[in-house]
């Protein structure tokens, strides 16, 4: 940076030019900033040799990583609109994680309501607000709702999950509500308004167009025996619920809303609640430590509506 010098300043400097020694005028002159480029010089440090005086200098530039979404295997997976494959050309599900993450995975858009790893809160509605899945089936499990469908492979991991949870002793589990329409989540949503009023309905029940029921990627799961099934409330105390907690990574669901994460998720703990993610991210989601998918893939927290 070039550093003007009054004029009386700059008298003074030719005065010393002639009165000074040149090579005091050049230890003068960078004390004084106006050699700002010249290093210092420790007196006490061993001169260099003279070859090594004369090397270069090198320019450390920052190295920007790679674009995942370039690599071939990765573009062919996103054309064949597979999901698993997509994570699986990434490296897994973390290095998915982490690209998403960062910024440097453009041909992932955690806001299309088709990929598996879509996220919908108070502040990312699904876009569009009517969104529905182009395929539903009919889980296999008893079920204490009319809203027993979901997207097919959420349908066949439940069915496995539920078959282990039996073998492993917890006892069967149910389904309570899973896909849910726009117009059917209107009319669940005014219905909470109507029973507990805005701000508690808002705590417990998304509005239109914000659910996670509306992809078709989320089931809430009940306990059920020879007497039936409990309600959601009951659901985390029973030995399902338990069981539900520590392995439905396996099967790649999550706890969407866990206890503790209000702030983050703007809802209540709901351990009833299980949200698909499918096997990888699960498993990267479980690895990590996370507790909610705003933190999984470093999203602002969406406690309240922004419109």
């Amino acid at each position: 940076m070039h550093v003007s010098q009054p004029r009386h300043a700059a008298s003074h400097s030719r005065m010393l030019l002639v009165a000074v020694p040149i090579g005091l005028l050049f230890t003068a002159a960078a004390s004084l900033g106006v050699l700002a480029s010249t290093p210092k010089i420790d007196s006490s440090a061993p001169p260099l040799p003279a070859a090594a005086a004369q090397l270069p200098s090198i320019d450390v530039e920052q190295q920007i990583a790679a674009d995942p979404c370039a690599d071939a295997e990765v573009e062919a997976a996103v054309a064949d609109g597979d999901d698993e494959a997509i994570v699986r050309a990434f490296g897994g599900g973390e290095e998915f994680r982490a690209a998403v993450a960062a910024g440097n995975a453009p041909c992932v858009s955690l806001a299309n309501p088709k990929r598996v790893w879509v996220v919908v809160n108070k502040a990312r509605p699904l876009a569009p607000t009517d969104y529905a899945p182009a395929s539903l089936a009919q889980n296999t499990l008893q079920t204490t709702s009319p809203s027993g469908r979901m997207r097919p492979e959420v349908v066949e991991a439940l069915a496995d999950m539920a078959a282990q949870a039996e073998a492993d002793g917890v006892g069967a589990i149910g389904v309570n509500n899973g896909y849910r329409s726009y117009g059917l989540q209107q009319a669940t949503y005014a219905a909470h308004v109507d029973e507990h009023g805005q701000e508690k309905a808002d705590a417990g029940s998304a509005r239109p167009g914000h659910s996670e029921h509306q992809t078709g990627l989320a089931v809430d799961v009940v306990a059920c025996g020879d007497d039936g099934c409990t309600g959601l409330d009951a659901f985390g105390a029973t030995p399902q619920g338990t069981w539900v907690a520590e392995n439905a990574w396996r099967y790649g669901f999550i706890v969407r809303y866990e206890d503790g994460q209000t702030r983050t998720t703007g809802y209540l703990a709901e351990p009833w609640h299980l949200r698909y993610i499918g096997p990888e991210l699960a498993e990267a989601y479980r690895a990590g430590g996370f507790h909610c998918l705003e933190q999984f893939f470093s999203l602002p927290h969406a406690p309240d509506y922004t419109g």
